[in-house]
């Protein structure tokens, strides 16, 4: 109760700073939260922009497609580098490098490469979200304790027992968080390649408001993504939140 009541008043406090801000700004540049209802209610009746409702079914669309090819592709191949050691060593630092790269720049070769349309989308949510996955793998087969392994296969564990009952809990948590950060960064991989370039989605909607200078519909607009993405979030950390206690 103290943690949610802290966090309500960060979030008033927030709110009265920005409003009493923007009051005294250019009302057709700066929106304060107050304008921020009827700009919904226009962006939700589709005036004078896409329908949001399509576009967002779209988006959603590209993000399942991504962060599912994200995690089957980063499962597998984490865990053949992960049981294959000296594979591992020689792979894992170029994977630590392109995490380490900011994203944005495959962006481009991307759109080249397939095009406007999902396709390029759906390829730069699942390249964000295939390496936390990946390399989350690769962290947990090495937390495993190798003395766990050694006494489960001297008590006669085949290999999918010592999978199941011993490597399994014991990298749960570090995979379940890497799902969780694959999922976020899908969706911001989707997010972003719309906003750059699109013809359809929520992203080329938000770019659609802006260059039209419409401020207010497209600061409910943000707020509607950032809704989203802390939807997907909260569902993801109770996701990792019962993983860890099941390992535990």
């Amino acid at each position: 109760m103290k943690l949610w009541l802290g966090r309500a008043v960060v979030l008033v406090v927030a709110l009265l700073a920005w409003e009493a801000v923007a009051r005294n700004l250019d009302p057709i540049l700066y929106v304060g939260p107050s304008r921020l209802p009827a700009a919904l209610g226009r962006v939700m009746s589709v005036r004078d922009l896409p329908p949001l409702g399509s576009h967002l079914w779209l988006t959603l669309g590209e993000v399942v497609v991504a962060f599912l090819l994200a995690v089957v592709s980063g499962l597998w191949v984490g865990f053949v580098l992960g049981l294959q050691k000296t594979l591992g060593r020689i792979y894992e630092p170029l994977l630590a490098v392109l995490y380490a790269v900011p994203s944005v720049i495959w962006y481009p070769s991307l759109m080249l490469f397939f095009g406007l349309g999902p396709a390029s989308k759906i390829a730069f949510g699942f390249l964000l979200g295939f390496l936390p996955v990946t390399l989350s793998v690769l962290a947990g087969i090495r937390q495993v304790p190798e003395s766990l392994v050694t006494v489960a296969v001297s008590m006669g564990a085949g290999p999918g027992a010592v999978f199941r009952k011993v490597m399994l809990p014991a990298m749960a948590g570090t995979l379940a968080g890497g799902l969780r950060t694959g999922l976020a960064l899908s969706v911001v991989g989707v997010l972003v390649g719309e906003v750059l370039g699109a013809r359809a989605g929520l992203g080329y909607v938000l770019t659609y408001a802006y260059g039209l200078l419409m401020t207010a519909e497209y600061a409910a607009l943000v707020v509607i993504v950032a809704v989203a993405v802390l939807t997907v979030d909260a569902l993801g950390a109770l996701v990792e939140a019962r993983v860890r206690r099941w390992a535990d």
